[in-house]
């Protein structure tokens, strides 16, 4: 097609994740397959690459703004811009769960910790006994000093009894089937409870001056 030598892309093929070190597609493909085509970065500078007409531009590319650019009948054509990101992945995904504390009371905020480390790009779910009706509330902390780690926070305001149960994590990795999923049983009790075994008797004699320890275990 003389008026369309780039074949149209959709949105999701001009944002390429590629993990640290792995090579990249740029789709920018032709409805000419003898077409001369160039690819340019953000400087409009030439990028030398490896084009395949059914797939596009094939390399290690830094992380940018990409465009592709051929000639029809003397009049120059460019496709859609593509931008590249370079991730922090690994081929592992380490997941830890962390619970403030693991028994509430009614009216306790309910805080789990999900932490990701190592990976810039995931996809994390939450499933609690609250999820249902949106309970909960979900941070997100991107943090990268010292090391990389994707730090999620669920917190369940006014918590009731209805809120007992598993809290559970499951993280995807972005660019490999990798999945890894972590739990945490949490218990909300309708009131608060002390247990006393006090380590003497009712009655107790001390003699004069005398010092006696009284030692009572509270759980």
């Amino acid at each position: 097609d003389p008026d369309l030598p780039f074949v149209p892309s959709i949105p999701e093929d001009q944002f390429i994740l590629v993990e640290d070190g792995d090579p990249a597609v740029i789709p920018c493909r032709t409805s000419d397959p003898d077409a001369q085509v160039t690819l340019v970065n953000s400087l409009d500078k030439p990028v030398n690459a490896l084009y395949d007409t059914k797939q596009g531009f094939i390399g290690n590319f830094p992380a940018g703004s990409y465009t592709c650019k051929t000639m029809v009948k003397g009049v120059e054509f460019k496709s859609d811009e593509f931008l590249i990101y370079i991730i922090r992945a690994t081929s592992q995904l380490p997941v830890e769960i962390e619970a403030l504390k693991t028994v509430y009371k009614t009216g306790e905020t309910i805080v789990v910790t999900c932490v990701v480390f190592d990976n810039e790009v995931v996809n994390l779910q939450w499933n609690y006994p609250g999820k249902v009706k949106e309970k909960g509330l979900i941070k997100l902390d991107d943090i990268k000093v010292p090391s990389q780690k994707l730090v999620y926070t669920l917190t369940i305001p006014e918590a009731s009894v209805k809120d007992t149960g598993d809290y559970e994590c499951t993280a995807r990795h972005a660019t490999k089937e990798v999945k890894e999923n972590k739990k945490v049983v949490i218990t909300v009790h309708d009131k608060g409870f002390v247990h006393l075994e006090p380590q003497f008797s009712p009655l107790e004699a001390v003699n004069l001056h005398e010092v006696k320890n009284f030692v009572v275990d509270v759980q």
